[in-house]
């Protein structure tokens, strides 16, 4: 197949490209998140149309809110662009969103059919984005993911080890809890959808994926400095535990994942298993 994707400097972008170039099975397009940034639907049409794709995977939303960018209502009408696009054109639009459209209060895993009930800015964008997608593309793919953690770019890894690494200390919250993302696992469960999907296999609608282990802010910080600690010092206080209301319930943004993994054979592995090579890979990068 072909595959145009939008968001290649992203983490997860950049990690979809370094995987399918590996495997070798589709022809890739690529656009920056710059380029992506159109301004009129024609812009939008002209790019889709021009890629003469078979499939669209678009990042650029879901790395945002994972970055902590202000997502745009710009942004939406740019998915909104694609949708239309797509629909015209009979091409999949396989567009990533997030965890965040959930508020994170039921008591258990939440399953595709849930209704995004997140209040904040973010969770509310994200679940609007979603819902354009599904109603101007048919051929629609909705993947939702943990946060995605990588050793470039803006995100849980950098976002952390920055501060830690400049003799600054980290006060993190232990009430959230989801199930974060390695952007190589997210490349490879995309890869693993667009292969099926390559078979002529029409699996339209939502789907979830996380991690097998769950964790908090503060657990996934505890994690990350024990495999940095061999090479960088820290301070005893470098990750501290925020106070919680007392009677606060705690929030849970777990995903269940069992829909696609009997849809397309797809096992969850556990984040835990991936950071020391990102904790390793992130301080080569700082070196050079």
């Amino acid at each position: 197949m072909r595959v145009l994707i939008l968001g290649t400097d992203t983490p997860l972008g950049h990690a979809l490209v370094a995987t399918q170039e590996y495997l070798g099975r589709h022809e890739l397009v690529t656009m920056s998140i710059s380029a992506c940034r159109w301004k009129s639907e024609r812009q939008a049409k002209k790019s889709v149309v021009r890629a003469k794709c078979d499939v669209v995977v678009d990042v650029r939303v879901e790395s945002a809110g994972d970055s902590g960018n202000q997502i745009q209502e710009l942004d939406l009408k740019r998915c909104h662009w694609i949708a239309k696009a797509c629909q015209r054109s009979g091409t999949t639009y396989f567009y990533v969103s997030s965890s965040r459209v959930f508020s994170g209060q039921l008591d258990r895993p939440y399953v595709e059919d849930d209704t995004p009930d997140n209040e904040e800015t973010v969770g509310q964008l994200l679940a609007t984005a979603e819902q354009l997608v599904r109603d101007h593309c048919q051929h629609h793919f909705i993947l939702r993911l943990g946060p995605v953690f990588s050793y470039e770019g803006n995100n849980l890894i950098t976002q952390m080890l920055g501060p830690m690494r400049d003799g600054g200390s980290l006060i993190l919250d232990n009430n959230l809890r989801g199930c974060p993302v390695a952007a190589a696992d997210g490349a490879r469960v995309i890869s693993a959808v667009l292969d099926q999907l390559g078979t002529g296999l029409e699996p339209w609608g939502s789907y979830h994926y996380g991690s097998t282990d769950t964790a908090t802010y503060y657990e996934f910080a505890e994690a990350l400095l024990a495999s940095a600690s061999q090479f960088s010092e820290f301070s005893a206080s470098a990750v501290q535990l925020e106070a919680q209301p007392e009677g606060q319930a705690p929030l849970n943004r777990v995903l269940d994942c069992s829909k696609i993994r009997n849809t397309f054979a797809i096992k969850q592995i556990p984040w835990r298993s991936t950071i020391a090579d990102l904790v390793k890979q992130y301080y080569e990068q700082q070196e050079n």
